[in-house]
């Protein structure tokens, strides 16, 4: 067994102390009042919907994860190509990842009624609970993430021999769970994206366009379907999608750390666990943040902002110095550089989160002017929401880019050589880079978490005709929820990127212990013949001819572009299916049931759930399982070089794509909110219609494809580190 330092054990204390303070904050939200019997009735038809569908959606995932673990278990036990114990992570990834889903839209459907019934009494109260709320989904999903790495670290090393190699095995091991997470994920985020927008476009293009309803309106029969939308996907989703980013920046990092340091004794164990120590202590000062958010009464939407980025700030300030102590304290080499390689990926998470909220939020110019194009139309809505999108991507490359190099330098003592051990320090350095950023996620995340408990508390509110003054304290806080939500996005995809990049170096890792197990060898850069385990990341690139003149990296780069528009195009049709049929349920109910519109009658809602539920089961299959099987037959055809070149693809591609469709997604959904506000003829006006339409097709872009995209990067890295053996195999 491993000698595991005395202090390796805070980190499953910070992963109970992230669960106990979930279930604190669960409890206390429990404890307040709900509101009247109709918001009680209300808040129950969306939560039984949620449960309904979430149930669902888990018996189609369970029948996928069945046949994937049949599956490795017959490369490990059988073809004797992937390590005994992966069957068993990856069932474990997707078992948590799916719980920390189902924990936070659990406390989502019981929050929402209870925030709209806060809101009653103050600005504050309300957003304490919804913020809150957002923070049990925070705190589960870091406190789930290092408890699973925690038990796994331990097992493994109990199991495997104290060296080198063994380090390396367990590291590249318990990336297997990565991918369980990643594949629960990519089904949770594309299932409940096409769900909550099939819904929701239904809702708004029948009911507020065409019967010139509010929205939420209870004559509205999509509506209970559309919030149960917001918690399935923008909470379950979200949730099982920043789970496995967690999850995946730590592990990539720890296998670096292993690869990097190979051969250094205790240095080695100290350069795994050091992104472990960081995600632990960013636990305790995740909270720290989650505490200082306040507001006061009739605060503005910059007010309400400042109040999300004071703990949000604080505490990204803190683990920022925290980590300089954290890698002191380990006697980790060059921790003066590595911890400004750590420093590099939090600002880079700032940035991209200060830009994204300048690109969405109607506080500023590029939104408001998407509104004021409403006054023409809703084609020049859908042409400058295109536009702004499109100029939102600049920022958040550049950033990633100007991360990845000096997160990249640092760790290797700013060494321009691309010899092997600066390539693979610096490499560390960028995996490091990527847990800063995530390392506190428990905040960040609850302040995505809490725009759909915002949302769907509006929605209560409307339907429980609670008054305009409470109304427009719920439609303050969505709004910020909106803008949250979108800087939520932004900041997954740019996590996203750095750890994706991470995972490259990590699959050749995987690649060498696939070739040593095999036994193969290779010719080195000096022309000597030499074992794998004995080659360096240079010798293989030189070894598989991995560089630009090669066609088999260039197709492969093309075919993982290709692969991120090919989702896109896929899920978005699939919420345009599943639209359709919505639109014509509404218009049908609202013809057939006498006395809807005019607030007799009673629609049916069950009707609208089930629409989406069968939609978002049904079409999700396809795309999902195509991101599984893409990296699988490119590895068999074009070997290392073109999985290299489709990772990198995918990775460019998607990235860009990613932040485009959630920019303009979340600048299309904020204008409307501007209009609604009173601006350029507010609520009912020709500029409100245009800004209806805009949103209705911002909707799959930022809650379907967008989101889903950071996953199918990451996902398709899992696969290829997965599948390595069965690559190897074919060589």
């Amino acid at each position: 067994m491993n000698n595991i330092p005395t202090v390796f054990w805070l980190i499953p204390i910070a992963s109970i102390v992230a669960l106990s303070m979930a279930y604190y904050f669960f409890r206390t939200m429990i404890k307040a009042d709900e509101g009247t019997p109709r918001m009680k009735e209300i808040a129950k038809y969306v939560r039984d919907g949620a449960m309904a569908y979430l149930k669902q959606q888990y018996k189609v995932v369970l029948i996928v994860f069945i046949v994937l673990a049949a599956l490795f278990a017959f490369m490990a036990y059988v073809l004797h190509a992937q390590n005994e114990w992966v069957p068993f992570a990856f069932l474990t990834g997707g078992f948590f990842s799916g719980l920390a889903g189902f924990f936070g839209m659990k406390t989502a459907t019981y929050a929402s009624g209870r925030t709209a019934n806060a809101a009653r009494k103050s600005l504050d109260s309300g957003l304490k609970i919804a913020f809150r709320s957002g923070a049990v989904m925070g705190l589960t999903v870091v406190g789930l993430g290092l408890l699973d790495i925690a038990i796994w670290f331990i097992v493994l090393s109990y199991f495997y021999a104290d060296s080198d190699v063994a380090l390396i095995t367990i590291t590249t091991t318990m990336l297997t769970f990565g991918m369980g997470a990643s594949t629960q994920a990519l089904f949770a985020r594309v299932g409940g994206g096409i769900y909550t927008k099939a819904a929701d476009v239904g809702a708004d293009i029948v009911g507020k366009v065409e019967a010139d309803i509010p929205e939420d309106d209870p004559r509205n029969p999509a509506t209970i379907a559309d919030n149960v939308g917001d918690n399935v996907g923008d909470v379950a989703g979200m949730g099982a999608d920043l789970y496995e980013s967690y999850c995946g920046s730590i592990l990539s990092t720890a296998a670096l750390g292993a690869a990097a340091f190979a051969g250094a004794g205790e240095a080695q164990l100290k350069a795994v666990i050091a992104p472990m120590l960081i995600a632990a202590v960013g636990v305790f000062l995740s909270l720290i943040g989650i505490f200082l958010v306040r507001t006061k009464e009739g605060a503005t939407m910059r007010d309400l902002l400042k109040s999300l980025a004071l703990g949000t700030n604080v505490s990204a300030v803190l683990i920022a110095a925290a980590t300089f102590a954290i890698l002191y304290l380990l006697g980790i080499e060059n921790w003066l550089g590595l911890s400004f390689s750590v420093i590099s990926g939090l600002a880079a998470g700032v940035i991209i989160g200060q830009a994204t909220e300048y690109y969405t939020s109607h506080s500023y110019k590029p939104t408001q002017k998407i509104s004021e194009a409403g006054q023409t139309g809703s084609a020049t809505v859908i042409i400058k929401g295109i536009g702004t999108g499109m100029i939102s991507t600049c920022i958040p490359v550049i950033t990633i880019g100007v991360a990845i190099m000096m997160s990249y330098l640092c760790a290797n003592g700013f060494n321009m050589e691309m010899n092997a051990e600066a390539l693979a320090h610096g490499l560390y350095g960028v995996g490091i880079a990527a847990v800063g950023m995530l390392s506190t996620l428990g905040i960040t995340l609850a302040t995505d978490a809490y725009g759909p408990i915002a949302d769907n508390a509006g929605g209560n509110a409307e339907m429980s005709e609670l008054g305009e003054e409470v109304r427009h304290r719920t439609d303050a806080l969505d709004a910020l929820g909106n803008t949250t939500a979108a800087t939520g996005k932004g900041f997954a995809i740019g996590s996203a990127a750095l750890t994706a990049l991470a995972l490259l170096a990590s699959y050749i890792e995987e690649i060498k212990i696939a070739m040593e197990r095999s036994g193969k060898t290779l010719t080195n850069l000096a022309g000597d013949t030499i074992s794998a385990a004995q080659a360096t990341i240079p010798d293989f690139m030189n070894y598989f001819q991995v560089n630009l003149m090669n066609p088999k990296v260039l197709v492969g780069a093309f075919i993982g572009a290709m692969a991120a528009f090919l989702f896109c195009g896929l899920t978005m049709e699939a919420v345009g299916r599943a639209a359709q049929k919505m639109v014509v349920e509404v218009r049908r109910q609202f013809k057939e049931i006498a006395g809807i519109l005019e607030g007799t009658g009673t629609p049916d809602y069950g009707r609208c759930v089930e629409i989406s539920t069968r939609a978002a089961q049904h079409e999700m299959i396809f795309p999902s399982i195509l991101a599984i099987i893409i990296p699988i037959i490119v590895g068999l055809v074009l070997g290392v070089a073109g999985v290299l070149g489709l990772l990198v693809g995918g990775l460019a591609g998607g990235f860009t794509l990613a932040v485009f469709m959630a920019n303009a997604g979340g600048a299309w959904d904020n204008a409307k909110k501007n209009v609604e506000e009173g601006n350029f003829g507010g609520k009912g006006s020709f500029a409100h219609k245009a800004t209806i339409v805009g949103d209705t097709v911002g909707d799959p872009f930022k809650d379907t494809s967008g989101p889903s995209l950071n996953i199918l990067i990451k996902l398709m890295s899992m696969v290829s580190i997965v599948m390595a053996g069965l690559t190897i195999a074919f060589i």
